[in-house]
């Protein structure tokens, strides 16, 4: 992309940008980063790099600026490297420091930071120690330091006295500050004090979400309302438009659900009721199976976010929670709910410290009540005191970054929060947003938003925000933000609401009709009209699930449609056949493939739901087992027990489905049981893949002593077996070795009926001893 964001389709023009040998070299020296944490090189993509670039050719002629990257699209790896470079590029820098609020020490930004510079020459200072920043300054070295805003006016306002050596030093030093989510770290009074101190300083900052004259700092003596008035101009954009459009963020679906026709939609006793409450926990429980992944199956499924307007009703909310879940309320759960997770909804409450710090008793009681539901729910020992650790915690295990937290024991569904965890906090597996407050400012807004719309899996495909209060003001409010931070349009970034949907699921689903009145049609179909049905479903499938998202969907409407969740399943089993087919024909014949199909090759289906237990699932728990990461190697007994039991209940669970596979992984959980070292380090699903290939490896071989088949020709028909079909039965009979067959058997079958016997015994081999097997590979 250049510089707009434009995409460079001119191969040469790409060529001579990026791969010519000194811009090659530039790329992998300046613009490659380790992430230790997740052992990979990230090469930064285009707009990152013109970020950077255009930071560099400011610090050149002293000009300060600042970058506009929309929220999740990687603002503090971009930051990082920009802070990294400016200190490798000009030389009349003595420091980059890079500033972050005292606050963002409690969310990711340090550890994300410090994954980027393990590898890096680059001092992170997490302490308190005011003599330690300090003490950096005064160094000769030529650092990047990362430290807080705090700790920054406590050393030039309390620590240096002035006209001495030390004071004049640091006072006279050219620095670079650099700062990540540039308005939440440092208000435009701070800003102005450092700067009134450190005369020779530049300022680069990054925000997801400027603030516009139209939507400006409130006012303050005469101190900068906007972005650009507080750091300069905008040396780079990329807004969520550019960001949807490249794939690096999803989009937004919102529904508002606030009551309707209220005269006053700012009259608080509205909403501040247990009637209120109580239909937004049963939207929250009990209509959001696919905002929340249900569909997914256990350990799969996405978070929410609860936001209210105070901590009383945060609380109120979590004290209706306990209730239900107790079975002690009139809301009850729904069973299709509890068949894919018994103990739904797992939920926990945060605030942030200093609200904590300064409210009442009450508060500190209720806080410390649900630190100890918590610690009963995740075996920690979390204290009113220990507050910063307990949300750390919480936000790793919200973040489910840590293999740990793959394990279903280990997550939860729901958190309650006020304002934390509402800005710069990254979870990709966080699907949606439920807003029980009135609607925020823009940039409040977005940033609110932003937290559901990282990519996840195939099957999130936007992210969920789901509002409760003044529909009329919040669709607005969110209109007016999107536009404010889109470049003037809601057209990507917000995606259809329902009254737009359902029409046209009702229409894919005439089509689809059309195309194969019902599933039995489909097999009878010629090559041309299988791929016309391949996309007529793929466009039914994408809508279909459109549809069960919104809140407003229920399974009983299906009947109105004339469609069965049964019937659906049923075109995908024959949609999933023609696939392959369509395949297969292009392996065998790609000239003519390409031309005759559109198919969407990659698509993968997104309405269909796969809650009974997983297979990948299961192998990550054992993984977790056998190889824990290094925060759990010092587990005790009892807790490594705790996950063999949890792996050995979903075995038993998978056993109803799949027999053959459950059989395989109960032995090797068996053996693990045993002797904890056996498998250390090893793949766990490259050893049940050998394990299962043995299996099939024994029954080939079996039935080919049997029968005097040839080894290969059963082999490749074990792995090509579909529909009932074997593909290459003639050639099996064909090198069948009968000559060999009749003189070893005392009462052989004649030649006609030992065909016939031997492909009977064959198809019922390969149906019940070899497809559960090669089903999940």
């Amino acid at each position: 992309m250049d510089q707009e964001n434009n995409s460079v389709s001119d191969y040469l023009d790409f060529a001579k940008s990026v791969l010519r040998i000194p811009e090659a070299h530039e790329m992998i020296a300046r613009y490659t980063v380790l992430d230790e944490d997740a052992k990979r090189l990230i090469l930064l993509r285009p707009y990152q790099i013109h970020a950077i670039e255009s930071i560099r050719e400011a610090s050149k002629t002293g000009r300060s600026g600042y970058v506009w990257h929309t929220t999740g699209s990687g603002k503090t790896l971009t930051s990082y490297k920009a802070t990294r470079n400016l200190l490798m590029d000009i030389p009349a820098i003595d420091k980059a420091i890079f500033l972050i609020d005292r606050k963002d020490l409690d969310t990711q930004t340090t550890m994300a930071f410090q994954a980027y510079a393990n590898n890096d020459l680059v001092d992170v200072d997490e302490t308190d120690n005011v003599n330690d920043l300090k003490k950096k300054l005064k160094s000769e070295d030529r650092q990047v330091i990362v430290t807080t805003i705090q700790k920054m006016q406590i050393l030039i306002s309390k620590r240096l006295k002035e006209d001495t050596p030390e004071y004049q030093k640091i006072k006279n030093l050219k620095i670079a500050f650099v700062v990540d989510e540039c308005h939440r770290a440092v208000t435009p009074k701070t800003k102005r004090e450092l700067e009134r101190f450190f005369g020779r300083s530049l300022w680069y900052g990054f925000t997801g979400t400027p603030r516009f004259a139209e939507n400006p700092y409130p006012q303050l003596g005469d101190l900068p309302r906007t972005t650009e008035k507080l750091y300069g101009e905008r040396l780079h954009k990329y807004t969520i438009q550019n960001a949807i459009h490249d794939k690096a963020v999803l989009g937004f679906q919102v529904e508002h659900n606030g009551p309707k026709n209220v005269a006053d939609e700012t009259d608080s006793s509205v909403y501040n009721n247990e009637t209120h409450m109580l239909r937004v926990l049963d939207i929250i429980l009990n209509k959001s199976y696919h905002k929340l992944g249900f569909q997914n199956g256990k350990g799969k499924t996405y978070e929410g976010l609860l936001t209210t307007s105070s901590i009383q009703l945060a609380q109120k909310y979590y004290d209706l929670l306990t209730k239900i879940k107790n079975g002690e309320s009139s809301l009850k759960i729904d069973e299709k709910i509890k068949q894919v997770l018994p103990d739904f909804p797992k939920f926990a409450i945060t605030y942030s410290v200093t609200e904590n710090e300064e409210g009442s008793c009450v508060n500190q009681q209720k806080m410390q009540k649900s630190l100890d539901d918590y610690n009963g729910m995740f075996g920690t020992k979390y204290e009113l005191s220990q507050i910063q650790g307990y949300n750390g915690n919480l936000n790793k295990r919200l973040a489910r970054k840590d293999a740990k937290f793959k394990s279903r024991n280990e997550q939860l569904d729901l958190v309650i929060v006020v304002d934390r965890l509402l800005t710069g906090f990254d979870a990709p597996c966080l699907s949606t947003i439920f807003i029980d407050r009135q609607p925020m400012g823009p940039h409040d807004l977005i940033q609110a938003f932003s937290r559901t719309n990282r990519i996840f899996d195939k099957n999130k495909s936007n992210g969920q925000i789901v509002t409760f209060q003044a529909p009329k003001l919040f669709k607005e409010s969110v209109d007016n933000a999107v536009k404010l931070y889109s470049a003037g349009s809601t057209g990507i970034a917000i995606l259809a609401q329902w009254e737009e949907v359902e029409p046209a699921f009702r229409k894919a689903l005439s089509a689809l009709r059309v195309c194969a009145e019902s599933p039995s049609e489909i097999p009878e179909m010629s090559m041309k009209e299988k791929k016309i049905f391949a996309k007529m479903f793929q466009s039914f499938d994408s809508l279909f699930a459109q549809l069960k998202s919104f809140t407003n969907y229920d399974d009983s409407m299906l009947e109105q449609y004339g469609i069965t969740e049964q019937e659906y399943d049923d075109y995908v089993g024959h949609y999933k056949n023609v696939m392959e087919e369509i395949r297969e024909e292009k392996t065998n014949d790609s000239e003519t493939a390409i031309e005759e199909t559109d198919v969407d090759q990659d698509y993968e289906l997104m309405a269909y739901s796969n809650t009974k237990i997983d297979y990948e699932y299961i192998i990550n728990l054992i993984q977790n087992i056998v190889t824990p990461t290094e925060e759990e190697e010092d587990i005790t007994p009892e807790e490594r027990q705790k996950k063999i039991d949890e792996a050995k209940q979903y075995v038993e669970e998978l056993r109803k489905d799949n027999e053959k596979v459950a059989d395989i992984m109960s032995d090797l959980i068996e053996e693990i049981e045993k002797d904890e070292t056996k498998y250390k380090g090893q793949s766990i699903l490259n050893i049940v893949e050998n394990m299962k290939q043995d299996c099939i490896e024994k029954v080939v071989s079996e039935f080919c002593e049997s029968w005097y088949a040839m080894k290969g020709d059963v082999m490749y028909a074990a792995m090509h077996y579909r529909n009932g079909e074997i593909p290459n039965e003639s050639v099996i009979k064909k090198n069948v070795d009968y000559t060999s067959y009749k003189a070893e058997q005392e009462k052989a079958l004649p030649k006609f009926k030992y065909y016939s016997r031997m492909i009977a015994e064959l198809k019922e081999t390969l149906e019940k001893e070899i497809k559960p097997l090669i089903a999940s590979i």
